[in-house]
């Protein structure tokens, strides 16, 4: 019997059947905005359903203008882009893959001025305030879906995931929150949920038989005044009665104030709100969000929570996640670590999204996986981030590699961030990157710090420089302090920290510190005290499955300084850093701006700010001022006239950026095995990411 036996049996639609019970989830990735959109698309879906995942469902496609996400986003309404799409389904078929294409109409979400909604009321998180929908603009949105449907037929998919959670414009419509209007489509239960019923019948009339149709139904709005687990359970009667094939879960809308995909979201942490929905109807039910290795899918389907397991992001991670569960090698994925670093944070500023463990993800075309036609032999100083994703690419490519670290261990700064509370995934990129060492034939040499000298008489072809950062050392009168440590000595555990702390720095290091020194538990472990602390409604009966939240007790009393003016956390991630300060504010720590450093002494800190001295009367000052690189390699080496190139915080140390590290270490690795000229040497830059 294989371990996975419900995850990888198929389902038989009886029309179509899915090789497994494994679903890459619709994501937003702005591919399609980039030079060749069509080649990068097909390559990007191709590798996935090559990867042997059951079901793919595209990014949201809009049915009409009005429904666009923002200005460039896809719209299907007419046959001009059909020849695209078909390039991407037949790729997906060629695979042995299915695809389904999702319509999202945006409604008051849409950035642009022809949003619409419900009423005239403004989205908390939209700056475009929408028209209010007429009878007929309802009429013409359910034609406009439905023909949107009719054209996906056309262009091969094998169905149409119709979005109706998240906030978007249908679960605007059944939210008590958003719909208030008193004509046919608003006030009662029934009458909320005409619109998404009205548009599945039409999309059945137009798109016949034998094609999939999915509804994404909101398992739990998250946002006050929203459905109740009842009346969400009793709509996905009401859509399978319409004809749904398939129902998919969303959680939370996009302006709740409650993390819903983020690390520090326990794991499989929603299946509460799906499994109701799973016991009201008899079609599939599919489980979302937070749900990366497969014996948490296989729990799922076995506990009968849902029938289905989605897995966007984890699908960005590594795109043969399926088939590396079939071969019963969950060791070799490349897990999702739910960073949000380079997908969501990137569509949020308006750039396509990628992935910081797998930096070919949405770029398949720039950095093919390629042996390089002359190997080379070389040494890679420093076993972090970058040092341990270049040995990993370039290994893939055919290189010779021997990787020195300093430490007894790989990883580091990643051995740090992962004891961070809500940062535990980071186990999971190590375990990733010790297996794939191994497989590839790393050498690795521990507790060695190479010289220079050593690297030019070792027979090395090239040198890369993946050393790292140190902690900065602010220039403050009192720096030598006893009361002084570093945030590499608190978060390895080597220094103890007392009651009262002050931390000089409110960058994501300081918050993450903070976030370490707070914290007596780690809720991204713990589901329960995950939604005590958040205020969520394990039972449902709330609207929108929101109650009073029970912040956690503040272990310590803790002071955030900053020399800037700016706010404290400005630079954080954009979909995370808010949930760092919320948790932070909640705990009381008192964040100061433009704080002038004066000394230090055994009393504690003293610091001026708006022309007034102050003294805070601290048990410890622990400094988290920035790095500076770690490099003492480069120059010697680049003098002797062996190819040398510096990479992560070697080279820039203004901020810790793993992002960045991998994707240098891609770029270089690439390099190398392309024959063409090697980036981050002195006078050269890298190619734009």
């Amino acid at each position: 019997m294989h371990a996975y036996q419900n995850l990888l049996s198929p389902y038989d639609f009886g029309f179509i059947t899915l090789r497994n019970r494994m679903v890459m989830g619709a994501m937003h990735t702005r591919i399609e905005t980039l030079d060749r959109p069509v080649a990068r698309q097909v390559e990007f879906f191709r590798e996935r359903a090559r990867g042997e995942v059951g079901l793919i469902l595209t990014g949201g496609v809009a049915p009409n203008l009005a429904g666009r996400m923002e200005e460039d986003a896809p719209v299907l309404e007419d046959r001009r882009p059909l020849e695209a799409h078909r390039a991407i389904t037949a790729a997906v078929h060629e695979e042995g893959g299915r695809i389904v294409l999702q319509i999202l109409h945006a409604g008051r979400y849409a950035r642009h001025p022809l949003c619409v909604g419900p009423t005239e009321e403004r989205a908390p998180i939209n700056a475009c305030a929408p028209r209010a929908m007429t009878l007929a603009d309802i009429a013409q949105t359910v034609q406009a879906i439905a023909n949107s449907a009719r054209l996906a037929r056309e262009a091969g998919y094998d169905g149409v995931e119709i979005m109706g959670s998240e906030g978007y414009l249908l679960n605007q419509f059944t939210s008590p929150r958003t719909n208030t209007r008193t004509d046919a489509y608003g006030g009662s239960f029934d009458r909320r949920i005409r619109f998404p019923l009205e548009t599945i019948q039409a999309v059945r009339a137009a798109a016949g038989p034998g094609f999939l149709l999915v509804y994404r139904i909101s398992a739990i709005d998250l946002v006050e005044d929203g459905m109740t687990g009842e009346e969400t359970a009793r709509f996905a009667q009401r859509l399978e009665q319409a004809g749904v094939h398939m129902l998919n879960t969303g959680i939370g809308w996009h302006e709740s104030a409650i993390p819903t995909i983020a690390a520090c979201v326990p794991r499989a942490g929603w299946k509460f709100a799906v499994h109701p929905i799973k016991r009201a109807v008899s079609i599939p039910v599919i489980a979302s969000n937070r749900i990366n290795t497969p014996e948490l899918g296989e729990r799922l389907l076995a506990e009968g929570v849902a029938d289905f397991v989605s897995m966007a992001r984890p699908l960005l991670a590594d795109p043969e996640f399926a088939r590396k569960a079939r071969q019963g090698r969950p060791d070799r994925i490349n897990s999702c670590i739910a960073c949000n670093q380079a997908c969501l944070d990137h569509i949020f500023t308006h750039r396509t999204a990628s992935c910081l463990v797998n930096p070919r993800a949405g770029r398949e075309l720039d950095f093919p996986v390629r042996k390089a036609p002359s190997p080379m032999r070389i040494a890679v100083a420093g076993g972090g981030a970058a040092g341990m994703a270049f040995a990993v690419f370039a290994a893939e490519r055919g290189h010779e590699i021997v990787l020195f670290e300093a430490r007894h261990t790989l990883g580091g700064l990643l051995d740090l961030a992962r004891r961070i509370p809500g940062k535990s995934e980071f186990n999971e990129t190590l375990r990733y990157f010790h297996v794939r060492l191994a497989e590839l034939g790393v050498r690795i040499e521990l507790g060695r710090r190479a010289t220079a000298a050593e690297l030019q008489q070792g027979g090395f072809g090239a040198v890369v420089v993946a050393t790292g950062v140190a902690a900065r050392r602010p220039a403050i009168d009192g720096i030598d302090h006893g009361k002084v440590a570093y945030y590499d000595e608190v978060l390895s555990g080597r220094r103890k920290v007392g009651q009262r702390v002050a931390i000089i720095g409110a960058g994501g290091i300081a918050f993450d510190t903070a976030e370490y020194l707070l914290a007596e538990d780690d809720e991204s472990l713990d589901p329960r005290q995950f939604r005590k602390h958040w205020g969520i409604d394990a039972s449902l009966h709330s609207p929108g499955g929101v109650i009073a939240a029970q912040p956690r007790t503040a272990a310590r009393v803790i002071h955030m300084l900053q020399r800037g003016h700016d706010k404290p956390g400005a630079r954080l991630g954009k979909s995370t850093g808010w949930i760092l300060k919320t948790r932070l504010r909640a705990a009381n720590v008192k964040m100061i701006s433009g704080a002038a450093y004066r000394r230090i002494d055994d009393i504690g800190l003293e610091y001026s700010c708006q022309g007034t001295t102050q003294v805070l009367p601290v048990d410890d000052i622990i400094v988290c001022a920035g790095q500076v690189p770690c490099d003492e390699l480069s120059p010697a080496l680049a003098a002797s006239g062996i190819p040398v190139a510096t990479i992560g915080g070697a080279r820039i140390a203004a901020e810790l950026d793993a992002v960045r590290a991998i994707d240098e270490a891609l770029q270089l690795a690439d390099a190398f095995s392309n024959g063409t000229a090697l980036p981050f040497q002195p006078g050269h830059t890298a190619r734009n990411p």
